[in-house]
């Protein structure tokens, strides 16, 4: 079908309609794990095109585009958000056919660099023991407490810390049941191989244990389902996650001076959670899952079992997760060979 080229004779439809119908072309060229994985990319993009109250495919812009790419970025890698792109600059070049979008717009949509521009942001450790330490004391078990003490220990997707529910804690045995299930619109990047058990320690073991039985608030989500971290309209998105963490992650909340030489009095960002993001050290969810695999790279667990415990390859792993500088990995390999 030949793409219609006059911006006035474009079509209306609703984003939600664009996709099921985009969905349905691809049925029979796409296998079962490639459509998951489109679909995951795509629910996310038209989820946010609701947020932002867009509900006619004629009102996209290649600048729509790129807010959603800002808004994006910081959870995930840069070869991820690269894939994300991709996926919607493919779906609103099939939006063209069928006269909803101007065939100028995927045209114009850039789509971020795989490798050179890796982002390198990063929550350093002696950063993340000190807000788990303030909550620990001031406020154990808290929602905020059991999502960062988590993410910490375990370098988790945030897309999988959404995913995650009650059931899937598991104190008795100290660990963590991470499932893959696409049918109640919780999948994982990786599909069924992500899929794993994660072992907990004691401590964090039990701090989620508490904030199950005491803190947590009594919400399922729209399946019946009890999600691990919720908000009062059930499973908790990712947008959310991001800015519980934010919030959390600004040193002024856990006793440390501004390292930005600011007035907590009369700055924004430490006077309303809303204006977390605003904090120029306050992180999200991916920078704490880059600082977990590194300290745990510094700490001598094997590589090999962090590509394991964190689901990423070895190869993705050293290119967008491993901050350790070139010394740190001599002196680490210095204290192997020393005794040989």
């Amino acid at each position: 079908m030949k793409a219609n080229t006059n911006p006035t004779d474009l079509q209306a439809i609703t984003p939600v309609e664009a996709l099921r119908l985009y969905l349905e072309s691809k049925v029979d060229e796409w296998a079962t794990a490639t459509k998951e994985l489109q679909q995951f990319h795509l629910n996310e993009f038209v989820e946010w095109l609701a947020e932002e109250d867009i509900d006619d495919m004629r009102n996209i812009s290649a600048r729509t585009v790129h807010r959603f790419r800002l808004n994006i970025k910081g959870d995930i890698a840069q070869s991820t958000l690269s894939q994300r792109v991709s996926s919607v600059r493919r779906f609103l070049q099939f939006c063209t056919t069928i006269d909803a979008v101007s065939p100028s717009v995927p045209e114009r949509v850039e789509i971020p660099n795989r490798d050179t521009e890796a982002r390198t942001e990063t929550l350093e450790a002696d950063h993340a023991e000190a807000a788990l330490d303030y909550l620990e004391r001031f406020a154990y078990a808290s929602r905020e407490h059991a999502l960062l003490a988590l993410c910490w220990h375990t370098g988790i997707r945030t897309g999988t810390l959404v995913a995650l529910d009650v059931d899937d804690v598991e104190p008795a045995q100290n660990r963590l049941r991470i499932r893959h299930r696409p049918e109640s619109d919780t999948p994982l990047k990786n599909g069924t191989t992500a899929e794993r058990y994660v072992a907990l320690s004691e401590d964090v073991a039990e701090v989620l244990e508490d904030y199950i039985n005491h803190k947590r608030k009594d919400i399922e989500d729209d399946y019946g389902r009890m999600p691990l971290f919720a908000t009062e309209n059930g499973r908790a998105p990712v947008k959310t996650l991001r800015r519980w963490f934010q919030a959390t992650t600004r040193p002024c909340i856990y006793g440390t001076e501004c390292p930005h030489g600011r007035d907590k009095n009369e700055c924004a960002a430490a006077q309303s959670m809303s204006n977390a993001s605003d904090c120029p050290s306050s992180v999200s969810g991916h920078p704490i899952r880059r600082g977990a695999i590194t300290h745990f790279l510094r700490k001598d667990v094997p590589e090999k079992v962090v590509s394991d415990r964190m689901n990423v390859s070895t190869d993705v792993l050293e290119q967008h997760y491993d901050r350790r500088t070139e010394d740190e990995k001599a002196e680490q390999r210095r204290e192997y060979l020393d005794g040989l």
